[in-house]
């Protein structure tokens, strides 16, 4: 998903740079466009104009491969991006004239703009969906787990196209030992014998092998894929394979073993240091912005229900080490005297009027850039939970202590993935995401959730 991602956008950056050029070589001509092409105002004008059209065509989800499967979809979202960014430019504009290339240059470039990004996005839609673009998908082994890759990989068409299944009845071992797993997939879907795996490969043209066996010992064959690999052919197991589709981690089919040699896991000295001064400005500039209206939201809260402004609660932070965590508060001051810590519903009782509204845009977590301030918390994690959630939730989730490896955030993957959770299977799935974050972080990553963060703040999404 990540690299289709950059490559759309760089398309997209390129495509906002031309709209530019071609609508002030239309408004000023080609004598005057030339003199100012190296200036470093129109430099400035250009990166401002390439940012704010991509962050609206984020915002309103242009590359969202999963929704835009049909050009309609595609030309819908261009249009809305294409008008969401006409209004912050012309807000950009209006706080800074200097920036303006020349007057209808705006209506133009935008005009130009959605054009050659409706084109380009139809040209990646047809290129992404041709078979010669996917890879094919051979899978090992016919049991439950290879039923679950195979619907898995039939699901994401524009990478993958499923080429089969093989059966694996023997291995190298001696004894020709059976395989346990009862045959689940369609029968007519299984297209050879791992005996034979290199040429079922390429009679089916296979670019990828994925290793489905649900019990590998005693049973894998060991010199068949040996020699499918050294025939160029890409071998992953199961778990890799789901983190790779899925953007989120197998844990049911995970070892001990599999973290440690698994790619990931690895944050360098830089980075750490890089990610903690960015959470130092970020909190301290958040702070300086909001500061101003603190007293107008105290007011609120004071008026809406009896209690005090802030809510304070005990948080389970890095190498499980308890903080003290801040919000404002948006429940009733007797929210838990007599249930004790339960999680948050749908339409909780417990939420103020008021609290309501702080916590659908997210108001009330403002508070919390103290504690990214004070180093309790990072922007960018896995959310805090509380220690009698987290003393259950590691009884009954395998590796739930993984997540607190690295600092919580006020904002991560499975906060922008996934909905609000309240129970253990939906604690199981944002585990899912928050230890793919944790071996796949990045700053590229974490930028990534940022901006996924602006639409969930601004559509009211995972609200409870």
């Amino acid at each position: 998903m990540t690299f289709r991602w950059v490559i759309l956008i760089a398309g997209d950056a390129a495509v906002a740079v031309t709209a530019l050029y071609a609508a002030a070589l239309l408004r000023l001509g080609n004598s005057e466009v030339t003199q100012k092409l190296l200036e470093l105002k129109t430099i400035y004008t250009a990166c401002i104009f390439i940012l704010v059209v991509l962050f609206s065509a984020h915002l309103m989800e242009v590359y969202e491969f999963a929704r835009n499967t049909k050009k309609r979809e595609v030309l819908i979202n261009i249009l809305f991006g294409t008008v969401t960014s006409f209004f912050l430019l012309s807000v950009v504009y209006y706080l800074d004239p200097e920036v303006i290339l020349g007057r209808g240059v705006l209506a133009i470039s935008l005009s130009v703009f959605a054009l050659l990004q409706f084109f380009w996005h139809s040209l990646y839609l047809v290129g992404k969906n041709h078979p010669h673009f996917s890879q094919r998908v051979l899978i090992l082994g016919t049991g439950d787990l290879a039923a679950q890759m195979g619907e898995i990989i039939s699901s994401n068409k524009s990478n993958f196209v499923l080429a089969g299944y093989t059966s694996c009845e023997n291995a190298d071992s001696p004894g020709d030992r059976r395989q346990s797993s009862l045959v689940v997939v369609p029968p007519d879907s299984i297209v050879g014998d791992c005996k034979d795996l290199l040429a079922t490969a390429l009679q089916v043209r296979a670019d990828l092998i994925v290793v489905a066996l649900s019990e590998r010992r005693g049973h894998f064959p060991l010199s068949a894929v040996l020699r499918c690999k050294l025939n160029n052919i890409q071998i992953m197991d199961a778990p890799t394979t789901y983190e790779r589709v899925q953007s989120k981690l197998m844990l049911e089919s995970i070892t001990p073993s599999w973290f440690i040699f698994s790619d990931g896991f690895h944050r360098t000295s830089f980075f750490s240091f890089s990610k903690r001064a960015v959470d130092i400005a970020l909190s301290v500039i958040g702070l300086l912005l909001t500061l101003p209206f603190f007293p107008l939201i105290a007011l609120a809260i004071k008026l809406d229900s009896k209690g005090p402004i802030f809510f304070r609660q005990l948080r389970v932070g890095i190498s499980e080490k308890q903080f003290m965590l801040y919000k404002f508060r948006s429940m009733r001051q007797d929210a838990e005297q007599g249930s004790g810590a339960v999680w948050a519903e749908k339409n909780d009782p417990r939420v103020t009027t008021l609290g309501r509204f702080l916590r659908n845009s997210r108001i009330d977590e403002i508070p919390q850039l103290i504690n990214v301030l004070k180093g309790d918390m990072s922007f960018v994690g896995p959310r805090p939970e509380r220690p009698e959630f987290v003393e259950k939730l590691k009884k009954v989730i395998p590796y739930y202590s993984k997540r607190h490896f690295i600092n919580p955030g006020l904002t991560g993957w499975a906060q922008v993935r996934y909905p609000y959770g309240s129970s253990v299977e939906d604690a199981i799935e944002k585990l899912r995401f928050d230890l793919y974050y944790i071996k796949n972080i990045s700053p590229f990553l974490d930028t990534l959730i940022f901006f996924e963060t602006i639409k969930v703040v601004l559509f009211g999404r995972g609200v409870r």
